[in-house]
């Protein structure tokens, strides 16, 4: 089959092809060993000619084990052969309990392709493929294995399936089946089985980098707004003596600054009234008992405008306010543990913008109105139950909520669906959960103890260039690929457009499975962005079938194309049927 070494050049062979004519031989992509005393050369044959055989480098065999990369060329006067069975199992790994079978090769009949479970998910991981190649299918089938291995029990695994279509529902949701140690969880913003979940995210979690991205913040100027309206819904939802007294001495503050400020008396009686509308204590409400010398009069009373176009009780009213002022409180009281609404949010944010007169910056008084008002829209759609969570909770007790069964099992496949929300809500709530989850495995004790894998579907949504880095200095999914690692917060991205990625998040991808990819900016991109790939790999991914792929990275001894069997159950992801759909049965005519 093999004739004798024409030449060698820098990255391949040019060998004297030994086939008869009219010989049934199927070399294309077999892997070959040039073999020479001390010297096993690995290579794949890229081309058949009627008289010669091409073959080109791939890596080296020292002591058994495959070394990727040639440094060395094969001798003029080398052997060569097919790979032997030891060879081959050394490329396309054992089955083991440190591994998973993670399909078929596509290129040896019947022979499984074997990861170890650390190299493959103890890094990024993007997963690339045009619509209709076979990534969802192959995303399920590869999950369904890691939980078919009779070898080990993953009962801590968890994986957060961000689902932008629903469809991992019917690949997972019988996910016990396997093995009745396991569990599956279905969050969505549209429950409709009775174990669907509504997905709610207590206001409380929110930081301010999270307020930013949910209200679409756009300039600098809006980030002391928001921060000032953080501090005081805490205040204002904290109840104690303490904070009773430090709510006075802002209430006060503001109230002072309004009858103080050059606005007619009838603009601050409005304002008087909103602050005391949206924040108001014992002590300053419409109702309270206001004491002169001798009388008393009701708070709101006190702003009756008289004949000469002034409040009647200024001197009472100021008296009365001056009482609570107490500037040493400043910046010494802020409470942490506190539960508040989106309701409170506004209240915090409308007293704000009255307290500290944004009313009267024409720019600042726009970029506060526009945040008042995204608010306001989320309180008053259906998008502000996404945030209705019923009590206080702490970060680390949310996170056990979310991995935790009704039975108190542990779900080990956490699928948020986020079919039913657009694409801003969508990016916006995954940001969340992903900080949510990359800032709670930061704090822990021990690094990496407890691994997060997060899977965004349709990952070009969401993993972008955004504005994020201008505003907050960092995109938290740019942070997670760079730093998440070592905290053992890792991400898998699945999209059909990867040029519409983020180029930090791609260049901290460490495995890559790639299905058929074919427009020709895509293709550019990942021939740029993609560690290793060569021109030949190009070539094979823009020719897959549905169902294959190219697998490479550190969890591989070299680019391998794999092909996946059909997942069972499957994921809802199939074409439609158009025939079926659009033929009737009109009885013969």
């Amino acid at each position: 089959m093999f004739g004798k070494i024409k030449y060698i050049t820098e990255g391949e062979a040019h060998i004297e092809s030994k086939i008869e004519p009219g010989q049934d031989v199927d070399l294309m992509n077999s892997n070959v060993i040039f073999e020479a005393p001390n010297q096993a050369i690995l290579g794949e044959v890229e081309e058949v000619n009627d008289d010669t055989i091409k073959i080109r480098f791939l890596g080296e065999f020292i002591n058994g084990r495959y070394v990727s990369g040639v440094i060395r060329k094969p001798l003029l006067s080398s052997n060569i052969r097919m790979i032997n069975k030891e060879e081959l199992q050394e490329l396309m790994g054992t089955y083991n309990d440190k591994t998973f079978k993670l399909g078929q090769s596509a290129i040896y009949k019947d022979y499984p392709v074997c990861v170890n479970i650390n190299d493959l998910l103890s890094n990024h991981m993007a997963i690339f493929g045009n619509s209709g190649s076979g990534k969802s299918c192959g995303v399920a089938r590869i999950v369904q294995n890691l939980f078919s291995n009779p070898n080990f029990i993953a009962y801590n695994a968890n994986i957060f399936i961000f689902d932008a279509y629903g469809e991992y529902k019917t690949a997972f949701g019988k996910i016990n089946q396997i093995n009745p140690n396991y569990s599956y969880k279905f969050i969505t913003t549209n429950p409709t089985d009775p174990t669907d979940q509504l997905l709610q995210i207590p206001v409380h979690l929110l930081n301010l980098d999270d307020l930013t991205l949910l209200l679409q913040a756009s300039s600098h100027t809006q980030i002391p707004i928001l921060e000032r309206t953080l501090k005081l819904a805490k205040i204002f939802a904290e109840v104690s003596d303490e904070s009773r007294i430090y709510k006075n001495h802002l209430i006060a503050k503001a109230l002072l600054a309004i009858l103080f400020s050059n606005e007619t008396t009838k603009q601050k009686k409005n304002e008087v009234f909103q602050i005391i509308q949206v924040c108001h204590t014992p002590e300053f409400n419409f109702d309270t008992e206001v004491q002169g010398l001798g009388y008393s009069r009701k708070f709101s009373d006190c702003f009756e405008i008289d004949s000469k176009g002034n409040f009647g009780e200024s001197v009472l009213i100021n008296d009365y306010i001056l009482k609570f002022i107490n500037d040493d409180l400043e910046g010494k009281i802020v409470p942490k543990d506190v539960y508040y609404t989106l309701k409170d949010l506004a209240n915090a944010l409308e007293f704000t913008l009255i307290s500290e007169g944004f009313q009267h910056n024409e720019t600042l008084y726009d970029d506060a109105i526009v945040l008042k008002v995204r608010l306001n829209s989320i309180i008053n759609s259906n998008i502000g139950s996404y945030f209705n969570y019923p009590s206080y909770i702490t970060a680390e007790q949310y996170i056990s909520s979310l991995v935790a069964m009704p039975n108190r099992r542990k779900a080990q496949i956490i699928n948020f669906n986020i079919n039913y929300i657009d694409d801003r809500l969508a990016k916006t709530i995954t940001k969340i959960y992903a900080k949510l989850l990359f800032d709670y495995s930061k704090n822990m004790e021990q690094k990496a103890s407890f691994p997060f894998h997060i899977v965004l579907e349709e990952a070009h949504r969401y993993v972008q260039n955004d504005n994020d880095i201008y505003l907050l200095g960092y995109n938290i999914f740019d942070r997670i690929t760079k730093e998440g690692r070592k905290y053992g917060v890792l991400l898998g991205l699945i999209t059909q457009r990867p040029s519409e990625l983020s180029e930090t998040a791609i260049s901290q991808c460490s495995n890559f499975l790639i299905f058929k990819v074919q427009h020709p900016k895509d293709v550019g991109y990942i021939k740029e962005m993609v560690p290793n790939i060569t021109e030949e790999e190009i070539k094979k991914i823009k020719m897959l079938p549905p169902g294959m792929c190219m697998a490479f990275g550190s969890g591989f001894k070299l680019p391998v194309l794999v092909k996946f069997a059909m997942p069972n159950p499957e994921p809802n992801s199939r074409s439609a049927n158009i025939t079926e759909s659009w033929f009737v049965d009109v009885g013969g005519k």
